[in-house]
């Protein structure tokens, strides 16, 4: 049996790649053994996108896939990221933690920062797909990576080795018939770079790759959408540029829609849906001013779907439903491992809401922006279904220049209108300094543009959130307490990346225990240069022949490979 999904995936200043995945399965069922079967969990994954799906009830979007995908599963309409930003909320979503609890809050740790460092999470801390590795399944993930203790991409800076046994932006893998897969596959054709303008004179290096990712990702893709048909937030003005972005997001998220369609049309032909659980969902709000980055619900509400096949349907849930629960995407990471079967550890913050594991539904979200690229920024969010709370920690306008974001035509014209003094209040608004506190009521003003907390008629819901959201303070870390510079010096001192101790082998009667003095570190191993694989408990001594093991605590440099003295 064989599978093949071609996926156009791309990320920032990623060059063209067609991710062309080939599954090549035997003939036994995908299933860790007969006496407990568990489900195949597949997590796909697009860019920069707010609910601008038709399922979600919006006119102008073409997405047949996932409408459909929508009327055969569970449609999630109060899912909220972490971050505003890709590489925070992975952070947060691979672990399950906060990422100002773990390092990983500034975007683009080690390369940004102000001292040399990469995020490095307490000790007892592993990404999710870890755990699963070590219950027996088969870990994948396609192009991004991103996690804020890794590179962005596979290949492209230190990648801790025991998370996945395949991470390639373009491979044939083979999937072992007697374990179930977990595979995590990301979709880049609706990063923010994709508006970026095209066949022009490129405005950077950054902007030239975006131009040859996006013309190539988007080659077969008409365009369907004009700007005549888009309707504009009543924080932009209503101008040719801006219609002319927001046109071509809907563009290329048609492009998305398509490549969902052959991954999901490819797991049918495989005879893989009975046994898959498939969830889609983005990794944070619009690529687009005022939205990405930002803890406004342009950033932070995300659309997402859950398709059950009928074994593993939980009880009273029906195809075409709608979910109205909160969950952060803090959550997702219990969330899988409760589908799996798998014990949730304690250092997970979030909360299951499916599988057996699930918990009761939790009454706020939370979110955190700090430093973004080139420019140090502190807000702290929190939301309940209707009212949003975020506390400023410093009171720059967020609108502020980035050379990323000033790419797009429509941040220029942002800024053409402003100095121009063609804006409106609103649309000023996101340029001008920002208040200690912000109080929307996001039931009668969805754009969040009435700021109530100076209202004396909410001071009681005002009081509300800001108790939940400094009890939230109280039970986590939050590094940006102190400096990104001292906290830099904590992770790595004196700026040295610190490397974790090689693996150690130690012979008890029959077995070969495999440890390393790094505490927190995990250990992987592998046979006459074969693929690495997680160590979970001691080796049979007998094949100490050609074994070779290293370790890797996350954020740190992995450990040289050593083999067993004999």
């Amino acid at each position: 049996m064989r599978i093949f999904i071609s996926v156009q995936a791309f990320g920032r200043c990623l060059s063209a790649t067609a991710v062309a995945v080939l599954f090549s399965l035997g003939a036994a069922p995908l299933l860790a053994s007969a006496e407990v079967a568990r489900p195949n969990i597949l997590l796909l994954m697009a860019e920069d996108l707010s609910p601008r799906i038709g399922a979600y009830g919006d006119p102008v979007a073409i997405t047949p896939n996932l409408d459909q995908l929508a009327l055969q599963g569970v449609r999630y309409t109060n899912a909220y990221t972490a971050s505003g930003v890709c590489a925070t909320n992975r952070a947060a979503t691979i672990t399950g933690m906060a990422q100002e609890s773990m390092g990983g809050q500034h975007m683009r740790a080690y390369t940004r920062g102000p001292a040399p460092y990469r995020a490095t999470p307490p000790p007892q801390v592993k990404a999710f797909p870890e755990l699963l590795r070590a219950a027996g399944y088969y870990t994948f993930t396609s192009v991004k990576l991103d996690y804020q203790f890794s590179g962005p991409l596979p290949g492209w800076g230190p990648n801790p080795f025991t998370i996945w046994d395949r991470a390639e932006r373009s491979s044939k893998w083979q999937l072992p018939p007697e374990q179930p897969f977990f595979g995590y596959m990301n979709f880049g054709s609706t990063h923010e770079s994709g508006v970026f303008p095209r066949w022009v004179w490129p405005r950077s290096m950054a902007h030239l790759m975006a131009q040859i990712s996006h013309i190539m990702a988007h080659w077969d893709t008409e365009d369907q959408v004009f700007p005549e048909d888009v309707e504009v937030p009543p924080y932009y003005p209503d101008t040719l540029p801006m219609r002319t972005d927001i046109a071509r997001y809907y563009n290329n998220i048609i492009t998305m829609d398509s490549n969902v369609g052959e991954v999901l049309q490819q797991l049918e032909l495989a005879g893989l849906a009975d046994d898959t659980i498939v969830i889609w969902t983005t990794d944070h709000g619009d690529g687009l001013p005022r939205a990405k980055r930002e803890l406004y619900d342009s950033g932070l509400q995300v659309p997402f779907i859950i398709r059950w096949p009928q074994k593993w349907r939980p009880q009273g849930v029906e195809p075409g439903s709608v979910e109205t629960r909160m969950i952060s995407f803090v959550d997702l990471a219990p969330t899988i491992l409760s589908l799996a079967g798998v014990p949730i550890p304690e250092f997970i913050q979030g909360r299951a809401f499916a599988g057996p594991g699930a918990e009761a539904p939790r009454q706020y979200v939370f979110a955190a922006r700090d430093r973004i690229d080139e420019v140090a920024d502190r807000q702290r969010a929190v939301r309940d279904k209707r009212y949003k709370y975020i506390k400023n920690y410093n009171q720059q306008a967020g609108g502020f220049h980035l050379g990323y974001r000033d790419t797009a035509d429509g941040m220029r014209e942002l800024w053409r209108a402003l100095a121009a003094g063609e804006l409106n209040a609103e649309q000023r608004q996101w340029f001008e300094p920002r208040p200690p506190e912000y109080l929307f009521d996001t039931q009668s003003d969805p754009f969040e543009l009435q700021n109530l907390a100076a209202d004396p008629a909410y001071a009681q819901i005002l009081q509300r959130l800001r108790d939940a959201l400094a009890r939230h303070k109280a039970t986590i870390t939050d590094y940006s307490d102190s400096s990104e510079a001292e906290m830099a010096e904590r992770f790595w001192p004196g700026g040295e990346e610190p490397v974790t101790k090689a693996v150690e082998f130690n012979l008890i009667g029959d077995s070969l225990v495999l440890q390393s003095a790094t505490t927190g570190a995990s250990i992987g191993y592998r046979h006459n240069g074969g693929d690495w694989r997680l160590y979970t408990g001691p080796l049979n001594a007998a094949a100490a022949d050609g074994l070779e093991a290293k370790a890797v605590r996350y954020g740190w440099a992995e450990s040289a490979a050593s083999s067993p003295h004999r």
